[in-house]
């Protein structure tokens, strides 16, 4: 066949079985992935730079007999270097940017037999939750291009949603895989600390807050690449504890009955309730627990929310400053307003002010939150809340107000990091940055593996995620659960009308 038609049927295991039964080639499935993106992504701005030839090439040689291979691919712009293509974290100063290694997590996804046709849209940095940069303009939901497609993996979100491939990377240090899952419709996991690598170039990741996975429509293929990608690297800090089967077989393995917690309450920041329909589709994900017979009651773990948000953005603040002035090292410049957008910039200079006691004291804060929550994980196996206290939201409705960025901009302006922080102005600040992931950054500090399962859509047809999060260590209960919930109300079917 000259062409795939099916091709947006599969998930990338169902394309991979295709190809290993003779009935498509990989050539085959890049050029339905390639028509896919050029029919779409003018709409939604979720790819930023394609390698259609690379992948052309690469679909006609010896691929590795891994178990997605032939499947097409996009990598997000962030921390995943692809040799020889631009790595430009979406700041100005990366544009022109390339390495000329892979990194090892790509290096993995490639044995795995994956093909790469480009790389997916990110806020700079990935700081924010939303995918609206400066240098690529916002990437929209392919549910309603006027609302947010998340971040900060929003490109990959958007562009596995709109079906462009069946698979696309992410990476989260404070929801960016769960956020693009939850607002897109999709299936995100956020596996265990440790779990995959950070090398060669980086040793861990926002104190090891970030780690890097994928985007699926199923829970399978999530599972696979886990496999295929599981184990630290050399020079690693510290490594999951084994799996003890791969996580692919708990794909429909008997969950068991489970303890499972829930709450509403937030875990970090401002504690306010979420918006009626998160709290509608959580208690439809609580009511179809039950039906499962799962033992589900109310629970949640108790930390000092407004010291957790503060210690976190202390680190945020501090990893800005460092991710600018290394950048700037790189292509052989200084440090330059004109370079990074206002809220990097003043987030940069913030992290600038603080001084290293203040950055090891909120390492030491998390430190604590992250010895208040284990013990809870001890009495439940999964705990389940909303993603995301909100529907997609507009773009635009996350970013600062017209007189919020002429604060800002004055602070900038000033670099008035110091005098920010003297006047005991980041508390409030730390509050409000938490208030959209106030269910998601705990997580991450910990380092347990949490996913945003799509079990919930709005009269608007509206995606809403419900997150799920295990201990640590056992993504082999969650991947259970989801095929158990995958099986049971079905997301796959749905499709956004592009």
């Amino acid at each position: 066949m000259s062409t795939f038609a099916e091709y947006q049927q599969y998930d990338a295991l169902g394309l991979a079985e295709l190809v290993r039964q003779g009935q498509v080639t990989p050539l085959e499935l890049v050029e339905a992935a390639i028509a896919r993106i050029e029919a779409v992504n003018p709409q939604i701005n979720a790819v930023t730079y394609t390698m259609f030839n690379q992948a052309r090439q690469a679909a006609q040689r010896d691929l590795p007999d891994g178990p997605l291979r032939g499947v097409p691919f996009l990598v997000k712009d962030l921390l995943a270097l692809v040799a020889g293509a631009p790595t430009t974290a979406s700041t100005r100063l990366l544009k022109e940017w390339s390495p000329a290694i892979d990194s090892e997590m790509v290096r993995r996804w490639k044995q795995a037999g994956l093909i790469i046709l480009g790389k997916t849209n990110t806020p700079e940095f990935g700081i924010t939750p939303y995918t609206e940069p400066t240098l690529f303009g916002p990437t929209r939901n392919p549910y309603d291009l006027a609302r947010t497609a998340g971040g900060s993996s929003g490109g990959s979100g958007a562009a596995v949603a709109a079906r462009m491939t069946p698979i696309a990377s992410g990476g989260d240090g404070g929801g960016s895989i769960r956020i693009p899952s939850a607002v897109n419709g999709v299936f995100g996991l956020k596996p265990t600390r440790g779990r995959t690598p950070t090398g060669p170039v980086n040793y861990e990741l926002w104190e090891g807050f970030a780690i890097e996975h994928v985007l699926t429509r199923s829970v399978r293929d999530s599972a696979a690449l886990l496999d295929a990608t599981a184990g630290a690297d050399p020079g690693a800090p510290y490594a999951a504890p084994p799996s003890e089967r791969p996580f692919l077989q708990e794909v429909g393995r008997d969950p068991g009955k489970l303890r499972i917690a829930y709450t509403t309450r937030s875990l970090i920041g401002v504690d306010e309730p979420p918006d009626p329909e998160c709290t509608r589709g959580l208690q439809g994900a609580l009511q179809l627990l039950r039906d499962l017979g799962h033992e589900v009651e109310e629970a949640a773990p108790v930390v000092d929310n407004e010291a957790l948000a503060m210690a976190f953005l202390t680190i945020i603040c501090g990893q800005a400053w460092n991710d600018m002035r290394e950048t700037a090292a790189l292509v052989g410049k200084k440090v330059s307003r004109g370079d990074f957008e206002l809220l990097t910039w003043v987030l940069g200079h913030l992290g600038k002010a603080f001084s290293a006691a203040d950055y090891a004291g909120a390492r030491r804060q998390l430190g604590y939150a992250a010895r208040q929550i284990g013990p809870f994980f001890q009495q439940y196996d999964v705990l389940v809340t909303p993603t995301l206290p909100l529907p997609p939201v507009m773009i635009g409705a996350l970013q600062p107000t017209e007189s919020e960025r002429r604060l800002l901009s004055a602070i900038g302006t000033l670099r008035a990091g110091k005098i920010l922080a003297s006047l005991n102005l980041v508390r409030p600040l730390a509050l409000a940055t938490f208030s959209y992931i106030r269910y998601l950054a705990p997580f991450n500090v910990t380092g347990q593996p949490a996913m945003s399962v799509p079990l919930h859509w709005t009269d608007a047809g509206l995606p809403v995620g419900i997150q799920f999060v295990g201990r640590f260590g056992d993504e082999a209960t969650l991947f259970r659960l989801a095929a158990q919930l995958e099986q049971a109300r079905p997301w796959a079917g749905r499709m956004p009308a592009l």
